[in-house]
């Protein structure tokens, strides 16, 4: 029985996950302001999507630069706190850490290790970095304006994820667990399906919708990814439990690194437009006395 409720953790954790979601999002909903304006904001899908100027050379090498130095910035502040964490960690976690992979080897449930063998490749580092060159080019030919963005971030999170992960590496030789090892502090495969993945929703967000009720969405099929890449490493016993938290949060803190990056180098994200391709621009009417002569 302790086997099944073991399993039972990634099924549980994932319906937590959507069912906040849901929960957000009818509060969403129910804000009054937002409410008024989701006709607005469904019309502006259909915006075209090639409005707006195209930038210019000089433009994109500006922004670029200030993308990648913000990017680099934040993968440097993330470096700061994975390395006071990793001091807790590799000097402490084993005290969670052996008892978890203990209980996990004592009651495995087969048809779900087979099932996570398959579900764990989803943070592998082909799979994501293939993820991230496709999602460059397909977003850079449908991006309205300033191209440049969706290929410059995915690519250059590539190597600011690679190397920054590498020195956190150097710095901390942790083995993994028994059955594996080479895992190290943090999971690379948990930090991977949170910054890869969700700077591709946060591209695809930014450009496409802009509504706060897809982000919450986008934001749950983030987390259950991550989620599921976590469960995943510490059930087949691949990382230690803490190594999968820690890369859990070093995903996020790269992850918020390079949003705050797009948007010191691109700007906000343009606001949903009305149809036929305009602004909805409020209009004050006067009041009269009395009908017109």
């Amino acid at each position: 029985m302790n086997r099944y409720l073991t399993a039972a953790i990634w099924p549980v954790g994932l319906l937590i996950i959507f069912g906040a979601a849901y929960l957000a999002s009818r509060r969403n909903l129910a804000d009054p302001a937002v409410s008024a304006g989701r006709a607005d904001a469904q019309a502006g899908r259909h915006h075209n999507h090639r409005a707006g100027t195209r930038s210019s050379l000089s433009d994109a090498a500006v922004g670029s630069g200030r993308l990648l130095v913000t990017a680099v910035l934040g993968a440097v502040v993330a470096f700061g706190v994975m390395w006071l964490l990793g001091l807790l960690v590799v000097n402490h976690g084993l005290a969670i850490d052996k008892p978890v992979f203990t209980w996990i080897q004592n009651h495995p449930v087969h048809p779900v290790v087979a099932a996570m063998k398959r579900l764990t490749k989803i943070g592998d580092t082909w799979t994501t970095w293939g993820a991230a060159m496709a999602a460059a080019v397909c977003l850079a030919v449908g991006w309205r304006d300033k191209r440049w963005v969706p290929p410059v971030a995915l690519v250059s999170l590539i190597v600011v994820d690679h190397y920054t992960t590498l020195a956190l590496r150097h710095v901390f030789h942790r083995p993994g667990p028994p059955t594996s090892p080479l895992g190290t502090f943090p999971s690379g495969g948990c930090d991977r399906a949170i910054v890869f993945y969700g700077l591709i929703a946060y591209l695809l967000w930014r450009e496409f919708s802009g509504r706060r009720s897809t982000a919450i969405w986008a934001g749950a099929v983030v987390a259950a990814l991550g989620f599921n890449e976590a469960f995943s490493r510490v059930y087949l016993s691949l990382h230690w439990l803490t190594d999968a938290l820690s890369g859990l949060l070093y995903g996020g803190l790269l992850l918020a690194g390079y949003i705050v990056a797009i948007r010191m180098a691109a700007g906000r994200p343009v606001a949903p437009r009305a149809a036929h391709g305009t602004d909805v621009v409020p209009v004050a009417i006067a009041p009269t006395d009395g009908p017109a002569t």
